[in-house]
């Protein structure tokens, strides 16, 4: 027979040792509550009846209950105290809510009186506008206000994009710094915000809606005026110059598309040299993904005229810019006559030969290229450098070039000539050349390697061989239109 102690033994183990209190009793408990639901171990509970044959008399093997009466359940048990948050002193209370985010600080503040007050306490905002709105004790001050009430009023107005303001906020900010140092001529040609009105109106007028990391962008910059430079970089040949600006929403609206092949298409960006654009597709039409960002050029041999190649360059409005921004701060593009080049540097691709350095940025020229029938245009930038602890005897001219150019099907082209772009640099301690040049592949990649032949200036009998590293040139994803 199951002892019945075993069994309240055994229910009261369930619940863990007992709780023992050292020290002065404890006003922060709260009381016992009538509605707490007490764990299934912990509740009162009768043993079954066990069944036994009769010990006197004749056993027939019937099942009898040993004892008239069924035995006593032990008391219920109860926790006898829970924590209470809002009993918890203010000090630890705080603690606590400022780990919160602001979602749930604000919902804290319909719970009870109590909880509104403390999450009202203006210092808990503070990392908020931080994080979401990145606002300085500065610009605090500057407004006059406490962080709660900066932060509700921020809200208010840019709510619904406070999952990318911060991200492109940082972006702008970082790019205005770099451009006031090195292309100060260009801070001039940003515009300022846009209202949000303003966007509604664009939506109406286009009957698309916009993203939001695309709304939010031009609520800090309106894009920028139709000058050169352009903002979004440039790229220049003996014959052909690129220089792309970011357009507003105005602009932007204006050259909306809706002719086949383009259908359903806004402009990001202009370059009013070559007409070039690259192009965000607001809806899922035509083989592009939505949002999706690309340049476009015509499919020469195609039989629908609409139909056009779409060199991507980005998922999204915030991962197209905030990528570019971040090549353009970190050095990743060079600047050349205060302008933005957008020319890509391997930090691999750079050759040292006894005091000379030669290193190369590469670039792929959507504009003159083409898929149908193929041929990818690139252009290269290369610098050459003699050290300047380099002795002045070491100082020489640049006699000749050789090429070894290997596309992706492994086919080679060797080239060699005198010099490089009709010159014959002089490179001497210190100094740097740098000249660009082109080339074209049938294949959407390949590479290039050599080495120029340099004659000492004061040994004119001494030639010698400097190596050009392997370099290469990868055309980006493209689609074709299914117009």
């Amino acid at each position: 027979m199951a002892n019945p102690r075993a069994n309240s033994a055994a229910a009261r183990a369930d619940l863990g040792p007992p709780r023992t209190h050292i020290g002065p009793p404890t006003p922060d408990l709260a009381p016992p509550r009538a509605d707490l639901v007490v764990p299934r171990t912990a509740r009162s509970h009768r043993p079954r009846e066990v069944p036994l044959r009769r010990r006197e008399g004749r056993c027939d093997g019937r099942r009898v209950p040993r004892m008239s009466r069924k035995m006593a359940a032990p008391p219920d048990m109860e926790i006898s105290s829970s924590l209470s948050l809002e009993l918890l002193p203010t000090d630890p209370l705080l603690l606590i809510l400022s780990f919160l985010d602001y979602r749930d600080l604000v919902s804290c503040c319909y719970l009870n009186r109590r909880l509104n007050q403390l999450s009202s306490h203006d210092p808990l905002w503070k990392r908020h506008c931080k994080k979401y709105w990145l606002i300085s004790d500065e610009e605090k001050s500057r407004r006059n206000q406490g962080w709660r009430a900066i932060f509700i009023s921020t809200y208010s107005d840019l709510g619904r994009y406070i999952q990318y303001y911060a991200t492109l906020k940082k972006a702008w900010d970082d790019l205005e710094q770099y451009l006031g140092q090195w292309c100060p001529r260009m801070i001039g040609s940003l515009k300022e915000s846009v209202r949000e009105e303003d966007l509604d109106a664009v939506e109406a007028q286009i009957h698309c809606k916009l993203p939001d990391d695309y709304r939010c962008s031009f609520r800090i910059h309106n894009g920028q005026k139709l000058v050169v430079p352009g903002l979004m970089g440039s790229m220049a040949l003996s014959n052909h110059y690129r220089s792309e600006d970011l357009l507003d929403i105005d602009t932007a609206a204006g050259g909306f598309q809706q002719r086949l092949g383009l259908k359903q298409c806004l402009p990001l960006t202009f370059c009013i040299h070559t007409g070039l654009s690259q192009y965000m597709a607001l809806e899922s039409v035509e083989g592009r993904n939505k949002y999706e960002i690309f340049y476009q050029c015509p499919d020469q041999m195609a039989r629908n005229p609409s139909a056009i190649v779409m060199f991507i360059t980005g998922t999204s409005y915030l991962e197209w810019f905030t990528s570019y921004v971040n090549k353009v701060v970190t050095g990743g593009y060079p600047i050349i006559r205060d302008q933005i080049f957008r020319y890509v540097h391997d930090k691999d691709c750079v050759a040292t030969t006894e005091d000379i350095t030669v290193s190369v940025s590469t670039s792929f020229l959507p504009e003159l290229s083409s898929v149908h029938p193929p041929h990818y245009f690139f252009t290269y930038r290369i610098r050459i450098e003699m050290s300047k602890d380099a002795l002045p005897e070491n100082a020489c001219q640049l006699e000749s070039r050789y090429w070894r150019i290997t596309n992706a099907k492994g086919d080679v082209e060797e080239v060699q000539g005198p010099g490089v772009v009709g010159e014959f640099p002089v490179i001497s301690p210190g100094k740097v050349y740098e000249y660009t040049s082109c080339t074209t592949f049938s294949t959407t990649s390949g590479y290039m390697e050599g080495y120029y032949t340099f004659h000492c200036l004061y040994n004119k009998d001494r030639f010698f061989n400097v190596t050009i590293p392997r370099f290469h040139m990868v055309c980006p994803t493209f689609k074709v239109s299914t117009a």
